[in-house]
């Protein structure tokens, strides 16, 4: 593991790798235990998408871990200013430990990997959230025990959540059913590895898809960067909603997560959202300490 750029690079034991450590790291910091394992180390994070849950984890966590972290904006480099991505991999390769980066295109982050010689991790992209995921497949594990014969349900867009989603829970052997209106489909060559690799189902039907789910996700309607599309969205997704009818589908215990933040009334209706407040938080929590986890094993 040298990078974290997605996760359908990762194999499966080096996801539940990572997955063992968040949860001895998050063992010790309930305990008042801070190991300083990346003391000195100097972590870069690029925001050319604005954050909360992102940029907090990652700089609490490399201070808990005794490291730093600096906060570039892309008002603050020159690569806002037109200079090419392989010069900024190169010259922040020469100051700092690793990078993290939040962006828009996939490309980019694989270029800072590709240019630079320090490990890169894709903070979020338009076509992949890994570092959600993991923090999702944690509380997940955290409230089942395990991943065997479970099956994870996504409700909505097609998104960056679906892609990652999709291939976290088919590593985990977990089944994955996901209802998204036609055209807002995932991206096509992840769902041909998804059928050939694992149970999966693609339905535009809610029902269908978050029949007998262990665990239901959903996400925003229209993400940063599709605010221009927000009226014609919510109209084409006005049935794709988390809501009581949709959680009669599902198992009687079954789990609702959501990547926050979340439009209640759009695509979670504010009952379900408070009726599993704690697992949502939970996992807004695990995203620093599976985050902690990463900067571990690819700064140390």
């Amino acid at each position: 593991m040298k990078h974290l750029l997605k996760l359908m690079d990762l194999s499966r034991e080096e996801i539940l790798s990572v997955l063992n450590l968040a949860d001895q790291l998050k063992y010790e910091r309930k305990n008042g235990v801070f190991g300083e394992y990346l003391k000195g180390k100097k972590l870069g994070m690029i925001f050319q998408k604005s954050s909360t849950r992102t940029r907090v984890s990652f700089e609490t966590g490399m201070y808990e871990l005794g490291g730093y972290a600096l906060f570039l904006s892309n008002r603050d480099l020159q690569i806002g200013r037109g200079e090419p991505v392989e010069d900024t991999a190169r010259v922040l390769s020469r100051y700092l430990d690793g990078i993290m980066i939040r962006t828009f295109e996939q490309k980019e982050v694989e270029d800072l990997a590709k240019f630079g010689s320090i490990p890169v991790i894709n903070g979020l992209t338009d076509y992949c959230h890994p570092c959600q995921v993991l923090a999702d497949l944690m509380t997940i594990r955290e409230r089942k025990g395990s991943f065997k014969g479970l099956k994870m349900c996504f409700i909505g867009d097609g998104n960056n959540m679906a892609n990652s989603l999709m291939v976290g829970a088919i590593k985990t052997q977990m089944s994955f059913a996901i209802a998204c209106p036609k055209g807002y489909e995932p991206d096509g060559e992840l769902m041909k590895w998804a059928k050939k690799e694992g149970e999966f189902l693609m339905t535009e039907s809610v029902e269908e898809a978050a029949k007998d789910a262990d665990v239901i996700l959903t996400d925003v309607w229209a993400s940063m960067g599709q605010e221009e599309e927000k009226a014609k969205r919510e109209a084409v997704f006005k049935g794709y909603q988390v809501n009581e009818k949709i959680m009669k589908a599902a198992k009687k215990d079954a789990m609702v997560l959501h990547c926050l933040p979340a439009h209640r009334g759009e695509e979670i209706t504010a009952d379900v959202f408070e009726a599993h407040a704690d697992e949502i938080f939970d996992e807004a929590e695990n995203r620093l300490h599976a985050q902690k986890a990463v900067l571990c094993k690819l700064l140390k």
